[in-house]
């Protein structure tokens, strides 16, 4: 899997995180029925299960008849979630359990549990009339990983910043000649010297800065500063022997007026606006791209609800394109004089027109057999179609315009798709030439 599919499956499992935790924080329940259970990894599920067993023990002797059934409910349907694991998954395990209300005043069980896509460092058991959720909402942060290379007359160091952790890879320190006055004959071959020098220290920072920025031949990081006073930064980064890999990856030169690690400081600070426009910047790019197809009218493209999930069915999409508030609702229906069934999409504004969901053939009325919000459900089987699904943000003037102009829903297809000639080939179809 490629380093920007990564990326990619990696926004997907935020969007459903975000997701997860706006469906959460909605839900109320009456009294304490509602769990809010977080187990890091390394931790033993035999512990967890102790704790729960002397938490139902304290819970029978709540007074409230109701809430006392109800915490002993919830706190059973952790234990039964908890018997699905033999051991703690790698990145930990996150229980929601407990009886919500829903609007309509009818109560409602939810039951989750769920290994998060990352490391979750937090033990939590809170039992309350609402779901807890803040400690997923740490998993939102970006967690893109920055390079930083800084570079003087008296060493480098080599340093990586992932949200607010910096660290330090490596550093070496370096003896190089000064310009000095001494004429006559040797100058020219001082001057060489020195420059002899100064090309070897390029060398060898580019020779570290390959073995510490990239794994199994690709960048570990998502972009890489190069900082340091003098010319050095610029030099590095013009010279033949820095990786062409982490070439592309460069971000910004920043001038620094120290070095070592008042000078990794020193850049993190200047750079901050550019890492923070990295997601911003690939969005950016990556709509542009789209607009390029368009506008050079190759073909590779669709836009819309009914052509991208043809193009998906047929496995032409290679980068599915869909906005992070696509209001539209995936219904599987079913008519059941004849039992087949058929796939609508609607927006709200749609469904609530009942003639959509009447056959316009038998005028029979379809049963709605599921519903789901299409964004919800390509985000669960994008991966069967050989798709990589970007979910973009309508924040930035390109993303505004694809959410205006195309629906908020297209795609960059691998070959040129006619979907015209599809859509004819659809309607004879649907003739039966023998009637006529």
């Amino acid at each position: 899997m490629g380093d920007s599919e990564t990326a990619a499956d990696r926004n997907v499992e935020m969007w459903k995180i975000k997701k997860l935790i706006k469906s959460l924080q909605q839900a109320r329940g009456n009294g304490t029925s509602m769990i809010s259970l977080i187990v890091p990894p390394k931790d033993q599920i035999a512990r967890v299960g102790k704790m729960l067993a002397d938490e139902l023990g304290t819970a029978s002797n709540i007074k409230s008849r109701v809430n006392r059934l109800s915490v002993l409910g919830a706190i059973t349907s952790v234990q039964q979630r908890l018997k699905l694991y033999s051991k703690v998954p790698p990145n930990g395990l996150v229980i929601y359990c407990g009886t919500i209300v829903t609007e309509e005043g009818k109560e409602k069980k939810v039951n989750i549990d769920f290994e998060p896509f990352k490391p979750i460092n937090t033990s939590l058991y809170l039992c309350d009339n609402k779901f807890h959720t803040e400690a997923l909402t740490a998993l939102l942060s970006d967690d893109s990983k920055f390079g930083f290379i800084v570079m003087d007359g008296n060493g480098a160091l080599f340093g990586t910043l992932s949200g607010n952790t910096r660290e330090v890879l490596h550093k070496f320190t370096v003896d190089l000649p000064k310009k000095h006055g001494r004429g006559g004959q040797s100058a020219l071959r001082f001057a060489r010297l020195r420059m002899e020098k100064r090309h070897n220290y390029v060398r060898k920072v580019a020779e570290v800065a390959v073995t510490m920025f990239i794994t199994n031949d690709r960048p570990n990081i998502s972009g890489l500063i190069l900082a340091g006073s003098a010319d050095f930064k610029t030099e590095l980064s013009q010279s033949d022997m820095f990786d062409a890999r982490l070439q592309t990856k460069v971000l910004k030169l920043v001038d620094v007026s120290y070095g070592g690690e008042n000078g990794f400081n020193q850049a993190i600070e200047l750079s901050a606006e550019v890492l923070a426009n990295v997601k911003f910047i690939q969005e950016k790019k990556l709509i542009g791209r789209y607009f390029d197809e368009i506008s050079q009218d190759t073909g590779r493209f669709c836009f819309g609800v009914v052509d991208t999930l043809r193009a998906l069915e047929m496995g032409a999409v290679e980068t599915l394109v869909c906005w992070e508030n696509l209001d539209v609702v995936r219904y599987q229906l079913i008519n059941h004089s004849t039992d087949e069934e058929r796939l609508l999409h609607l927006s709200p504004e749609q469904a609530k027109d009942k003639t959509n969901f009447i056959d316009k053939d038998s005028g029979v009325e379809l049963e709605t057999v599921d519903f789901m919000p299409l964004l919800e459900w390509l985000a669960n089987n994008y991966k069967s179609f050989g798709a990589a699904l970007e979910i973009i943000t309508d924040r930035s003037q390109e993303g505004s315009q694809f959410v205006k102009g195309f629906g908020g829903i297209g795609g960059l297809l691998r070959y040129r798709v006619d979907f015209q000639a599809i859509e004819v080939e659809e309607m004879f179809e649907d003739f039966d030439l023998d009637d006529y």
